[in-house]
């Protein structure tokens, strides 16, 4: 039965993904924002071809992102300043709206799930 649940979900989730597929592109570059809230300060990011420059707290950070498929990319910081940072962050989408989606993210190989929200504010 455990197994069958499993399966169910997985389908589910499938779905509700290939839904969305339409043009899951749209966030691959452009401009977003991360709301401060959730665990965020007010972040903003901008994407161009495999880099992704994100703007927090009057800091400027460089990552290469990575992208798995139209769900799951993964970040590596450019220049770690410790040993977390040299970590890759995996990142999940789970629900895409619009210009929007919700996201879940793991540094390394943590248990820690972290979860949030990404809005596009220009291409």
């Amino acid at each position: 039965m455990k197994k069958l649940f499993g399966f169910f979900i997985i389908v589910l989730s499938f779905y509700a993904c290939k839904e969305s597929t339409l043009d899951a592109d749209r966030f691959k570059s452009g401009v977003f924002e991360i709301p401060e809230g959730k665990g965020y300060s007010k972040t903003i990011i901008t994407r161009v071809d495999s880099l992704q420059i994100e703007q927090y707290e009057g800091k400027i950070d460089t990552l290469i992102i990575s992208w798995k498929n139209n769900f799951n990319y993964t970040l590596k910081m450019t220049r770690p300043k410790n040993a977390i940072d040299e970590e890759l962050i995996h990142v999940k989408i789970v629900s895409v709206k619009d210009n929007s989606y919700e996201f879940e993210s793991v540094i390394g190989r943590s248990n820690f799930v972290s979860k949030g929200a990404l809005i596009k504010i220009s291409d």
